[in-house]
């Protein structure tokens, strides 16, 4: 008998207060004690309205990643207790705390529940669906029956102006160079928040809405293109990177090697076309007719690229335009690799999912263009609206 894997369980984990525009650089702060000259123009094209930080006003972290991995994942039972038969940890984070140990290593230790199998998956958003694909697979090959994803970001306390001061103190002095950050800089700052999603998959539906993973599709582009977005490197005009491992602690600091970076151009040049590429291909590869579909998750960073998005998708003929799509992204902000598992609880706890339903989920990775496609059914019980998901944030509370 063929064996099959389900998502159960959701649990989301975003810290402390939501943060409007206003507040944002009480926060983070003001580079070089000046309001950025770019924010108004990047919050208005990523329609963001709200965030969250794992950061109090005082540059205090306020959690780790580790932490907020942590709160995901004890959301998912009752009373945090973790039962023994989860004997598989998958974790992926674009911003884990610290190079080494790994994530998942960390993320572990702060559950501090009992030993089991983990997984840490390294990258930029995409490393959701690599997670969960391990678990996914794992199950499928009888190798565990029960485990947990959980994808976190904490990105916050590396957009503090603390780390562009000195690069900015650097050109200011300097009449030939503009003593203002690179929009390339700039941009991140204003794009991103914290928090965790998190999901129990099994070999067996449970409970009254079992999501059944009917395939997990990824697809890297790295061949064919270059790097778009990088941190603790340098972009050289040949297209390659320099780490930091090449540059003296003064320059790292002076030039702002640490810090993320986005190169616009490229993204507005290849996310879209690739990433319809890459769903024409994986629905192609899995006889699924998008008329069958009945909602859509894709995460875009910006509310500018979801009507590209749907632009491309409609002048292609696919009928996933966004009368089918979910998105939180203007009340939860840009939350990396969680902000699919984020969206998809409160998809199920405000939507009526019926059993039969169809749920797309689409990821795509800027880092150097990889996209990640999920399809997902109510497998069994009852018209489901918000029953056994949990959203969590300092309050605690069960929906």
């Amino acid at each position: 008998m063929d064996k099959s894997a389900y998502i159960n369980k959701i649990a989301s984990y975003l810290p402390n207060s939501p943060i409007n525009n206003e507040e944002m650089e009480d926060y983070i702060g003001l580079i070089g004690g000046k309001p950025s000259r770019v924010r108004s123009i990047v919050l208005r094209q990523n329609g963001i309205k709200t965030r969250y930080y794992g950061l109090d006003k005082e540059h205090k972290i306020t959690h780790s990643n580790a932490q907020l991995a942590k709160e995901a994942v004890e959301g998912l039972f009752m009373n945090k207790a973790i039962p023994t038969d989860v004997t598989l940890l998958a974790c992926g984070t674009s911003t884990p705390d610290q190079l080494l140990p790994s994530h998942a290593s960390m993320v572990h230790g702060e559950l501090g529940n009992f030993p089991m199998e983990i997984f840490s998956s390294a990258g930029v958003c995409l490393t959701s669906l690599q997670a969960l694909k391990i678990c996914y697979s794992n199950i499928l090959a009888g190798l565990h029956e029960k485990a947990v994803c959980v994808a976190s970001e904490l990105t916050s306390p590396a957009l503090v102006s603390k780390f562009y001061d000195p690069e900015y103190e650097v050109t200011h002095n300097s009449p030939d160079k503009d003593p203002y950050m690179a929009f390339e800089k700039d941009f991140m700052r204003f794009m991103l928040s914290d928090g965790a999603g998190a999901v129990l998959v099994q070999d067996h539906p449970e409970g009254d809405h079992p999501l059944k993973i009917e395939w997990i599709e990824m697809t890297s582009y790295a061949n064919e293109l270059p790097t778009c977005m990088f941190m603790a490197s340098e972009l050289q005009p040949d297209g390659c990177l320099k780490s930091w491992k090449e540059y003296t602690p003064e320059e790292i600091k002076e030039r702002g090697v640490l810090v993320g970076k986005q190169d616009i151009r490229q993204l507005k040049k290849h996310i879209i076309r690739y990433w319809v590429d890459h769903i024409e291909a994986v629905l192609s590869k899995h006889k699924v007719k998008a008329e069958e579909i009945d909602y859509v998750i894709p995460h875009v960073s910006s509310m500018f690229f979801y009507e590209k998005l749907n632009d491309e998708i409609a002048a292609r003929g696919i009928a996933l335009t966004k009368e089918k799509w979910f998105t939180n992204l203007t009340s939860v902000g840009n939350i990396g690799s969680a902000a699919i598992y984020v969206a998809l609880d409160e998809l199920i706890r405000t939507k009526e999912i019926k059993q039969g339903h169809k749920i797309l989920l689409l990821v795509p990775e800027s880092g150097r263009f990889s996209y990640g496609t999920v399809l997902l059914s109510l497998s069994a019980g009852k018209q489901y609206k918000g029953i056994n998901f949990c959203v969590k944030n300092t309050v605690n509370t069960c929906r």
